[in-house]
């Protein structure tokens, strides 16, 4: 049995535009702490992460507690939107997730991030069978994750998790065949 914890990262600064350095803000700091509480006891044996700064940071805290590195796997990264900052956000992921193959001129469509994303869980699960792994990501990577194994989970799903950071969802797998997934909200434990 392989198990993964996602970990959505906690809540960055959107003043800050740029994709891969947006930092997280200082609640988001402090409730990373959640992240550590919450896995400490949970006998990680490796720690990945999308290169974007805030997923790094949702998760160093625990990684840096448990002697753990985290290695960066760049699939794992939140999907492109365009080239320019979107204002009407709410519009453009509604869109999305009514189509999975809407994208802006210089974006990616979800079902792009899904299989960039599913591509990436299948090397984890390939090379490190029967481990327990977290991985620092994002909202809308991790919820098209969740939908190529629960096809229920749509955008009235994303819609109640969008505010949610951070966020943790454990996938068990059995072999290659996703066996449970279960999300955890840290504030309500």
């Amino acid at each position: 049995m392989t198990i993964v914890y996602f970990v959505r990262h906690a809540e960055s600064n959107y003043n800050n535009h740029d994709d891969l350095l947006r930092e997280l803000t200082e609640k988001g700091l402090k409730d990373s702490k959640l992240v550590t509480q919450f896995l400490s006891d949970k006998e990680i044996d490796i720690a990945f992460s999308s290169p974007y700064k805030r997923a790094i940071d949702t998760i160093r805290d625990y990684a840096a507690s448990s002697g753990l590195e985290i290695h960066i796997e760049n699939d794992f990264r939140e999907r492109r939107v365009d080239s320019a900052w979107i204002e009407d956000f709410a519009s453009f992921c509604k869109a999305q997730w009514m189509d999975f193959d809407y994208k802006l001129s210089d974006g990616e469509t979800l079902r792009e991030v899904q299989e960039r994303n599913i591509a990436a869980l299948n090397r984890l699960l390939n090379q490190h069978r029967n481990s327990t792994i977290v991985v620092g990501t994002h909202g809308t990577a991790l919820s098209t994750i969740i939908n190529f194994y629960d096809k229920q989970f749509g955008y009235k799903n994303f819609e109640k998790i969008k505010g949610l950071m951070p966020w943790i969802v454990r996938f068990t797998f059995e072999d290659d065949v996703c066996v449970e997934i279960q999300p955890y909200n840290l504030f309500e434990l």
